[in-house]
């Protein structure tokens, strides 16, 4: 996820590198053509392509509205999961209070730590049980070879471990009401965040709106044929990057799991939940935060 830091310019223009290279193209050799076949052209009116830089902007608006709020639902998603890792651990001190069940705690506790991981992982296409070695027993892990959806499976583990300890006594049939609450949520939460990354923004949208694009260049070009070159390609390409810049920052913010700067921030909140839970365990040897060096967070 980007932070309060200036991206490097270096960033920002290799996003639009090709787009500008075409208006480059489409600007020479559009001021060329209207030069050498004047008469063959009818005058272009600067009236047409403000109606069209206006629609340009009407749609780049719409698009960044759109990819916002996508953005942003996967942000109160993980938010979501950050409150319930909590919540889970302290729900675990507070109603397994028999001492023999602290090393069932710690096992529990540490699947959850797994599962904040593994399903950063599995929705940014990453190899999900990477260095889960240390939170999962070789039972678990075993177990967890039979299932395609990992972070289903590390879910299922504590379900069943819960479950069985509500079958031997350990727990209420209200403190085993609560505990499932809190499974469905860590459930619905996940699959709210699949659907955002399963859910792919219609790429028409994108291909129309770079054509407009090109087609404003082209009728801006034509209006601006009176003007010298070395003023009319500068303004060409200085108006186009604006609306291929905001096309690209809504682009990247459409897909907040695939793995770019833009992304939430799943494996710094992940380590930060395993961070509190650590705590809450009373360990003292906790991983440090993440540090951000660059201009976005992983």
């Amino acid at each position: 996820m980007l932070i309060d830091k200036i991206p490097p310019l270096q960033y920002i223009f290799s996003k639009i590198k090709y787009e500008m290279l075409y208006v480059f193209v489409l600007g020479v050799v559009i001021h060329y053509i209207t030069e050498y076949l004047h008469p063959y052209i009818p005058d272009m009116p600067l009236t047409i392509a403000t109606f069209i830089g206006t629609a340009i902007s009407v749609l780049l608006s719409f698009k960044m509205s759109q990819s916002y709020d996508r953005w942003w639902e996967a942000r109160k998603i993980w938010g979501a999961i950050v409150n319930d890792s909590r919540s889970f651990v302290l729900q675990m001190q507070a109603f397994l209070k028999n001492p023999q069940l602290t090393p069932q705690i710690k096992t529990m506790a540490y699947r959850q730590i797994a599962w904040n991981y593994v399903l950063g992982r599995s929705l940014r296409g990453l190899p999900p049980l990477t260095d889960c070695q240390s939170l999962l027993s070789n039972e678990d892990l075993a177990a967890l070879a039979k299932h395609d959806n990992k972070v289903l499976g590390i879910l299922q583990q504590n379900v069943l471990q819960i479950s069985a300890l509500h079958t031997l006594g350990e727990i209420s049939d209200f403190t085993h009401i609560q505990f499932n609450n809190i499974f469905i949520r860590f459930s619905d939460n996940m699959g709210k965040a699949e659907r955002i990354n399963n859910t792919v923004f219609p790429t028409t949208y994108r291909l129309f709106l770079h054509l407009i694009i090109y087609m404003f260049v082209i009728i801006l070009s034509i209006g601006l044929r009176n003007v010298p070159l070395y003023y009319e390609l500068p303004l060409l390409m200085l108006i186009s990057m604006l609306f291929f810049l905001l096309e690209k920052t809504a682009y990247h913010l459409q897909d907040p799991f695939r793995n770019r700067p833009s992304d939430t921030n799943v494996t710094t909140i992940a380590r930060t939940i395993e961070i509190n839970i650590r705590q809450l365990l009373g360990e003292e040897n906790t991983p440090e935060p993440l540090k951000q060096d660059s201009f976005y967070s992983l």
